[in-house]
């Protein structure tokens, strides 16, 4: 059982923050699905939440804005700025997640050109300073997120580990990568053990989890309290659900390691991938601008259609598509095909 400050959480399994993706709806996905310990928001600007343009400012609200049902949730928020953070630390607090997350670790140009991010690991005075003022003004659980550094001859995640222990944060996650490899290469899992060896407070892996087997492996080699999957849930976001049938019911079974199967209610059928997919692409059209919708739809698609038979022609066909309406009748006739052939198939077998 994982215990971040005050809140418990079980099973030990974050979905990980992540722009453009984790939004109310996803979020939403998620936490019906099941299995999931704590749900992130899209990381926040602090510099917009706090001092941006209105409509900047409005955009930073917005994403803020949550379901009941979403909870336990975390908010995430990033910037360079030791007070901006502090105010919008206070405006996370009014909304009372269950946890409050500092960004240390996003590798993307535009965060490192201001200073923020991933680009804390490279001053460590100035992350002090930052964890320390976010403390003050979060009553609840805090957590930090951060890399293994800025390169691979600039590793700097044990000191900030510490750092981040030493000035009243309750856990830590570790993206075992530096930031100069963004998303390429492998995530060496051996720092995980190394940051669980030197701090008293949870720490939790992310980084290459892409299947169920993946996360028993992590928290079996490297002792780490919890498992953050970010990438792994959008192909597939009844991974957390399959762990935690893995797992047991609490969390923390004699199963992990085991190589059990688990059941086949945690298998999602066709049926099952159908009805997510439609009922979260309507979603995005009913809320989001055209423009934004058929971005975001693209984007999902190419995520749901993984391993589903023709998937990559779906992904091609979807690409000339002009407007909502023609995307959503794309991906239902797609289903149809799937779901007469799947028929087809099993009558010929009987």
């Amino acid at each position: 059982m994982l215990r971040i400050g005050s809140l418990t959480v079980d099973p030990p399994l974050v979905l990980a923050p992540m722009a453009g993706v984790t939004d109310r709806d996803f979020r939403l996905i998620v936490r019906r699905i099941g299995g999931v310990g704590v749900v992130s928001m899209e990381f926040v600007s602090s510099k917009n939440l706090v001092s941006g343009q209105p409509a900047l400012r409005e955009r930073a609200r917005e994403t803020m804005r949550s379901d009941p049902e979403e909870r336990p949730l975390a908010i995430q928020i990033y910037g360079s700025d030791v007070a901006t953070m502090a105010e919008a630390a206070r405006q996370v607090e009014a909304l009372a997640p269950e946890v409050c997350d500092v960004n240390m670790g996003c590798p993307a140009n535009q965060v490192l050109k201001g200073c923020a991010g991933a680009a804390l690991m490279g001053d460590l005075p100035l992350a002090r300073r930052m964890v320390r003022a976010v403390r003050q003004e979060i009553s609840g659980p805090l957590t930090v997120k951060f890399r293994l550094g800025l390169a691979g001859d600039r590793m700097s995640y044990l000191e900030l580990g510490r750092i981040c222990e030493g000035e009243g944060a309750d856990a830590v996650t570790l993206h075992a990568r530096t930031a100069e490899q963004k998303f390429t290469g492998r995530a060496d899992w051996s720092h995980l053990a190394r940051l669980r060896e030197a701090l008293a407070i949870p720490v939790l892996g992310n980084g290459d989890v892409r299947t169920p087997d993946d996360a028993l492996r992590m928290l079996r080699e490297t002792g780490c309290d919890g498992v953050m999957i970010g990438r792994g849930a959008t192909r597939n976001p009844w991974i957390f659900r399959q762990i935690a049938e893995r797992l047991g019911a609490d969390g923390s079974g004699p199963s992990v390691g085991s190589g059990a199967p688990g059941s086949e209610r945690s298998r999602p059928t066709l049926a099952d991938r159908r009805d997510l997919v439609l009922s979260h692409f309507r979603a995005v059209a009913e809320r989001d601008p055209e423009r934004e919708a058929l971005h975001k739809l693209r984007k999902f698609t190419g995520w749901y259609s993984h391993g589903l038979p023709d998937g990559r022609e779906l992904r091609r066909q979807i690409n000339d598509l002009p407007d909502v309406e023609t995307f959503l009748r794309a991906v239902e006739t797609f289903f149809d095909r799937l779901d007469a052939e799947a028929g087809e198939a099993a009558e010929a077998a009987a």
